[in-house]
């Protein structure tokens, strides 16, 4: 446990050196929280990063969408990695965003979610504390629509570091 929590910190500190700076759609979200808190049995720590590609939009009806891709892996080495879009609407300082990311599933010695294609629904609550980051909640629930023989989902919280580069 304390090596991944040690990667997550060297990810986070040494990360700008790795991103091109001339680039400025790029936001970045490094977030922890808890996997499936509802389920006593099964609920574990859980360490992610996001990409939000704010150079690629798309205007709708509802909203400005955003392409968002990222991964999770929980301390009992499940792993999520998903791609989607998001819809931020920002009101003065904060932004609320809902997403939907389809992804595929490892569950590793974590919770079996019944497939290894699943979809997570998100909404997210953020603070801006500066230009060039923000701080935030957000809370998910991931599912496999029934595309497996069983569907236990998972709900889960995590608190978020965005950050443009």
């Amino acid at each position: 446990m304390r090596s991944i929590i040690s990667f997550v910190i060297f990810c986070i500190l040494s990360f700008p050196n790795f991103v091109n700076a001339e680039n400025s759609g790029n936001k970045w979200s490094f977030y922890t929280g808890m996997f499936d808190f509802s389920d006593d049995g099964k609920k574990s720590n859980l360490f992610g990063i996001q990409h939000i590609n704010e150079d690629l939009y798309r205007e709708t009806s509802f909203g400005t969408l955003q392409p968002v891709t990222g991964a999770f892996i929980t301390a009992d080495n499940a792993k999520y990695i998903y791609t989607g879009f998001q819809i931020p609407k920002k009101n003065g300082s904060f932004t609320f965003t809902p997403s939907f990311t389809p992804g595929l599933y490892d569950e590793g010695d974590g919770k079996d979610l019944g497939h290894a294609i699943e979809f997570k629904t998100e909404i997210q609550i953020s603070f801006e504390i500066s230009d060039q980051s923000e701080i935030g909640l957000s809370y998910n629930h991931i599912s496999n629509a029934s595309l497996g023989d069983k569907n236990p989902g998972a709900n889960s919280y995590m608190f978020n570091f965005i950050k443009v580069y």
